[in-house]
Order: structure tokens, then C-alpha cells, then sequence
């Protein structure tokens, strides 16, 4: 009888040899987890570093990306048109002086009724004065105030091909002057000076460029 069996038992509870059950210590979960935890960290470093020396012999192109990518959340910022120049007046919003510098008689009555009929508004009518009398050699001159460069000037020279432009400083007011001169045969004909007309006081939305801004 072994040394194991307890007084009074034998048969089938009887223990017998040199071999019992042993009884082991429980494994622990966290260190399974923790084992798995430092392989994963391993893995991504070494994932990481592989992507680095990836990056070195391309020459760097995982930083354009970045870059681009940055650049493409960039703020938009619309420039302002040239179309949103203030816009020119239209005829009827002019005055208009016709002054004969020449030796033709009836020539700024004319030239004004034609204006007239175009829409334009008429002021004085007569014959040009000791300056301008017969000392325009061209088709005309015509005079206004400096404001009037480039808005009410360009609208009246729609009127006369190849009349002369001036703007006189200190000059008053917002009318202007035509001064018929010693090479005018007519005001420039009616379908060609409206769609002039047209073309300057309703001019073509130009297209809005953008700008990105980091």
C-alpha cells in the first residue's frame, strides 16, 4: 500500500506507484496580452521604418503628397472681375454741347438733331469760340471735365470715329462738348454707334480668377 492511501481505503481509491496529481498554477491572461500588445509594437515600428527608407530612395515623393495634399485644403479666394469697374453712363444720361469750329453753316444744328434722335441730351448749340473756331483740323474735339475721362468721354467718341479727346481740369459741371472740325462729314453711322454704345455701357462679365491662400 502506498504511503498516499489513507488508513481504511484501498480498493479503487487506493494510490498506488509514484505518480499523483500535481496540481499547477494558473496562467495568467495579462501576460498573454501584454506579449501580443509588444508584438504589434514591433510589427509597427518596423513598418514604419520600412516606409521611411522607402521615402529616402524615391526622393521624398510621401512629402509632396503631404504637400500637395495640404495645398488642396487651401483657402479659395475669388479676385475681384474686371467687370466690376462701375459702370459707363448710357446716352440719355449725357449732356451734350455742339459747337461748329468750321466754315459750314447749319453743321452743329445737324450733328445736335442726330444726337438727339440717338438718345443723347442736347445743352447749347452754335458756332465754336475764338479757341476752337476753325483750328480743328480733324473730324472734332471733344472736351469735358476730368471726371469725364473715362466714363461719359468714351461714350460720346462712340458717336464720332476719330475725334479727339480732352479733359479740362477745373472745368464744372458734367456736360460735354462736341466741336465739329474742318474734316467731319457725318456722325458715325446709327447701327455701328449703338452697338459701340452697346459694347461699352453692357460689357461681357469677365471671368473671376481664385486664389489659394495657405
Amino acid at each position: 500500500m502506498s504511503m498516499l492511501t489513507p488508513p481504511g481505503m484501498g480498493g479503487q481509491y487506493r494510490i498506488t506507484g509514484d505518480k499523483y496529481p500535481r496540481m499547477r498554477r494558473p496562467r495568467r491572461r495579462g501576460r498573454v496580452v501584454l506579449a501580443v500588445v509588444a508584438s504589434l509594437a514591433v510589427l509597427g515600428t518596423a513598418g514604419w521604418g520600412t516606409l521611411q527608407l522607402i521615402d529616402v530612395f524615391s526622393g521624398g515623393d510621401g512629402d509632396s503628397a503631404t504637400a500637395a495634399g495640404s495645398t488642396a485644403d487651401c483657402t479659395q479666394k475669388a479676385s475681384p472681375s474686371p467687370s466690376a469697374a462701375a459702370a459707363l453712363p448710357e446716352p440719355r444720361r449725357i449732356t451734350v454741347n455742339v459747337f461748329n469750329a468750321t466754315t459750314r453753316q447749319g453743321l452743329a444744328k445737324q450733328t445736335a438733331d442726330e444726337l438727339k434722335r440717338r438718345g443723347f441730351r442736347i445743352g447749347d448749340v452754335g458756332n465754336a469760340g475764338a479757341q476752337y473756331d476753325k483750328k480743328i483740323n480733324g473730324t472734332g474735339l471733344l472736351l469735358g471735365p476730368a471726371g469725364a475721362q473715362d466714363t461719359s468721354l468714351p461714350v460720346l467718341a462712340t458717336q464720332l470715329t476719330g475725334a479727339e479727346r480732352r479733359t479740362e481740369p477745373g472745368r464744372k459741371g458734367t456736360a460735354l462738348d462736341l466741336i465739329i472740325g474742318n474734316r467731319f462729314r457725318a456722325l458715325t453711322p446709327k447701327a455701328d454707334a449703338a452697338q459701340a454704345v452697346t459694347k461699352l455701357t453692357a460689357p461681357a462679365p469677365a471671368p473671376s480668377t481664385s486664389k489659394k491662400t495657405c
